[in-house]
Formats: C-alpha cells, structure tokens, sequence
C-alpha cells in the first residue's frame, strides 16, 4: 500500500478528514530503521490508521549539533513506509512547519534542563515545540514514541498532562543492533572503531543491571566502570552523563531508591553523541 504523502498544510488537511477511526501518530525525523518499524507496527496495532510524520526539526538542533549533515533519506522512508502499511505521511519543509521564526515556544522547564538537557541546553524546548505542533496538525488520538529517548518520552507525557492533549502517549521498547547498540539514525557516522567503542554504552547498561539486587550505588559503580574503560579506547568515549533516575522525572533517585528507576548514559565518539538507557526496578532491602 502506497501511503498519501502529504507536504502543505492544505494538503495534510484534506488527507486527515479522510481518516477513519483511531489515529495513530508516529512523529519522526526520517531516516527509518528497525526502530521506528517497531513504532510504526505497535500504532498498526493501535489504530485504525497510521500516520507517520518526516521533519528535521531545527529547533531541536544546537548551533554546533548535526543539522545540516543530519541523515535524510526520504525515498527509503517511504518504502518502509509503505511496506508496513502507513496510511499518510506527514512531510513539512521547514518554511512550511515555520513560516515566520516562532516567537513562541513551549517551555521544557527543570525537568528538560536536566540529564541530556543540560548536555543540550534548549533541545527539549525545540521538541516539545514541534510535537505540540504536530499534534495540532495530525490531531491523533494515539501517539508513539521510542523508549530510547527516555527523557523526551516523559517530558512529551508531562507535556500532554500539563497542557490537557488530547493523545494517549505509548512507548515501544528500545530496538538494538545484534552487537547491543541502540538503534539509532546516527549510528551511520560511526566508523568501525567508534563502534566498537560505543558498545561501551550498552555494555555498562548491561553491567550496572547486573547489580540492580545490590542497590543504586552499585549499579552506578559498575556502569561507571565499564566507561571509564571506554574513556582510555582508541578512539575514546566521551561521557556526558551516567545517571539512575525517576522516570517520570529524571531527577535523580538516592541511595535507598525503592521503585522503578532509569540508568541513563549518553556520550560522544568522535563528532556523533549517542544516548542509551535501561529500565531497572529495586526492590526493598532484605531484613
């Protein structure tokens, strides 16, 4: 099935009133892998059609970040588009999704000026700005989001909350490459030796979850050292942030955290920075 693909406004317009039922949305930036097929099926489940939007936001892009080199790669995405069965797609120029430099935005608070926010100062202010949009745009009733981008799935949920959205927020799992990376657009600037050292990320997730029974501190402490091993690679990892954190909140959980958490890691090898987490849960300490 070949899917409507829709580039003004006008266009998105009479494309959505032919919608029937429940509409799932999965915003995305394009160049679509594995990842964002196991969104796209997860809203096929979901609804009874799927809409899936294709825009490099800039708002979400620092003065010294990736925008212009960002992968785009649109025909490919919509043959995957297609091939699981999207009904429309949603792809603004940027003169079409800003026709003047927004003076309004939506504000990401605390809560988006931590963890990776504080690595990317303004990120989230830029992403919640472009899903609000999109989301007056395609006005679904379901919207689906990765569990990589953990921080930016419970901020669009606070949002959502906050503001009274009319969406239901689901997450899918994060989706990994057979050697344990995290699926990512990204992934495609690594050279074969940033690779092996960006391992480094999922394999500390894997270490520090190993310890979950031991409690916070040492899951940090066995992460921990699984990166510093990664700081002294050829070429060497550049950690951001390693931290154990409230979902809900990402700030961070204390020594005797009792409850869902997540370990969170992000860093750059080379010129590409690469985020990575693990849900963990711990229980109450043995009397």
């Amino acid at each position: 099935m070949t899917p409507v693909i829709a580039r003004t406004r006008e266009e998105l317009a009479a494309a959505r009133a032919r919608l029937r039922g429940t509409v799932a949305f999965v915003p995305t930036m394009g160049a679509l892998h594995a990842g964002h097929r196991s969104l796209i099926r997860r809203a096929r489940e979901l609804g009874d059609a799927v809409v899936v939007s294709i825009f490099v936001n800039p708002l979400q892009f620092g003065p010294n970040e990736d925008l212009d080199r960002y992968p785009r790669t649109f025909d490919d995405d919509v043959a995957m588009c297609a091939a699981e069965g999207v009904d429309l797609v949603w792809a603004p120029t940027p003169e079409v999704m800003y026709p003047v430099d927004p003076q309004v935005r939506l504000s990401s608070g605390r809560m988006g000026a931590i963890v990776e926010g504080a690595a990317r100062p303004g990120h989230f202010d830029g992403v919640l700005t472009v899903v609000m949009k999109l989301f007056h745009q395609v006005r679904p009733d379901v919207a689906v989001f990765g569990a990589k981008d953990a921080q930016q799935l419970a901020l669009v949920r606070r949002m959502v909350a906050d503001l009274d959205v009319p969406v239901r927020i689901e997450a899918v799992p994060t989706v990994r490459e057979p050697d344990g990376l995290a699926l990512s657009s990204r992934n495609r600037y690594l050279s074969d030796a940033e690779r092996a050292t960006a391992r480094h990320l999922s394999r500390a997730l894997r270490a520090g979850a190993e310890r979950v029974a031991d409690g916070p501190a040492a899951v940090l402490e066995a992460a921990r050292a699984v990166l510093d091993e990664a700081t002294r690679a050829d070429p060497p990892l550049h950690v951001d942030y390693l931290v154990l954190v409230d979902p809900a909140t990402f700030e961070e959980v204390g020594r005797d955290h009792v409850g869902e958490a997540v370990l969170a890691v992000a860093g750059k090898v080379g010129t590409t920075h690469l985020i990575d987490n693990t849900p963990l849960r711990f229980g109450p300490r043995e009397s």
